[in-house]
């Protein structure tokens, strides 16, 4: 089990990015959040059973249409994510 975080800066909010986050998840087989910062920063938790599969997820959103609205990625190995049971977007 492998859990990530990921910081993403940029033009990241008021687009999509939370909605967009969750829809390529579900072609991978991850859990955990995404969701708006007060800082106009969004935070990504994922976690998977196989570092490869959550890695292929990171870089699928790097490699959509996300990828031009991000300056900065913050990645960070964290915790298991309990209680995790599938992908989400936190308000």
């Amino acid at each position: 089990m492998i859990a990530k975080q990921v910081i993403y800066t940029g033009r990241v909010q008021g687009v999509g990015f939370r909605y967009s986050t969750k829809q390529i998840a579900a072609g991978y087989e991850v859990t955990g959040t995404v969701k708006n910062l007060p800082d106009g920063r969004v935070q990504l938790q994922a976690m998977s059973q196989d570092a490869e599969e959550l890695e292929a997820f990171l870089a699928a959103i790097d490699e959509s249409n996300l990828g031009s609205l991000i300056k900065e990625r913050e990645v960070s190995v964290i915790p298991a994510l309990l209680g995790q049971r599938s992908f989400s977007i936190e308000r």
